[in-house]
């Protein structure tokens, strides 16, 4: 159903596309660089088609493990926006978006060179190499404010802004180890240990059930 509402979602828009020339900004923010294309649906609607691209690395831990963590986002979005007042670039926001956002995670053993799960104590260089994964949900309603024109402006300068939510949903999380050479039984604890820190990795990564929009976009009009 989701999938559904999407695809009606950017067929509206693209099909607006081509009866008016689209206003082209391109943005920058918590979703990466990217731009959109604006065109008027009415007075005080408009239709918006955009992407973004952001990769970010940082460190971040659960109770008992250190990450090394590698932030991939990546959206495509159909937005309606609605303006309450015609003569304010005020808008209110809602859309869907093809949501490709993930988190690519690499365990980071302590000082001493060991990983400590599920109260038992791992040498790295036994242990293997941990990875994980985390994911969303691959359809995300958006629903934000911000401050535009649409593709009927004067020529010029334009710049706008957007601050909303992403809904992604609850995070999906894999985590397990590669190489370890720890022998038969060490290395099926260490498995059992790993199935309990994902659950711990999967509450860390619930934080982003909401993602933060914030962009500010900018484009010429010759």
């Amino acid at each position: 159903m989701k999938k559904s509402l999407a695809a009606l979602a950017i067929l509206a828009a693209a099909s607006a596309a081509h009866a008016q020339q689209p206003d082209l900004h391109g943005d920058v923010g918590t979703t990466g660089a990217g731009f959109h294309a604006t065109v008027p649906l009415g007075d005080q609607l408009n239709a918006r088609l955009g992407l973004g691209y952001l990769g970010y690395s940082y460190n971040g831990s659960t109770r008992e493990m250190d990450y090394r963590l590698k932030l991939k986002a990546n959206t495509y979005d159909a937005l309606l926006d609605w303006y309450p007042a015609k003569d304010s670039g005020f808008r209110v926001t809602a859309g869907l978006a093809f949501n490709g956002n993930k988190i690519e995670a690499r365990g980071e053993p302590d000082a001493s060179g060991n990983f400590t799960i599920g109260g038992n104590t791992y040498s790295a260089a036994t242990a293997g190499t941990v990875k994980g994964k985390v994911s969303f949900n691959k359809i995300a309603p958006y629903l934000g404010l911000g401050y535009g024109s649409g593709g009927d402006r004067e020529k010029g300068w334009s710049f706008s802004t957007d601050v909303g939510v992403l809904f992604q949903g609850s995070a999906r999380t894999t985590l397990s180890s590669s190489g370890c050479s720890a022998g038969a039984a060490a290395c099926s604890q260490l498995s059992a240990d790993l199935a309990r820190e994902n659950r711990e990795l999967r509450k860390e990564a619930d934080r982003f059930r909401l993602y933060p929009v914030v962009r500010i976009g900018v484009s010429y009009k010759f």
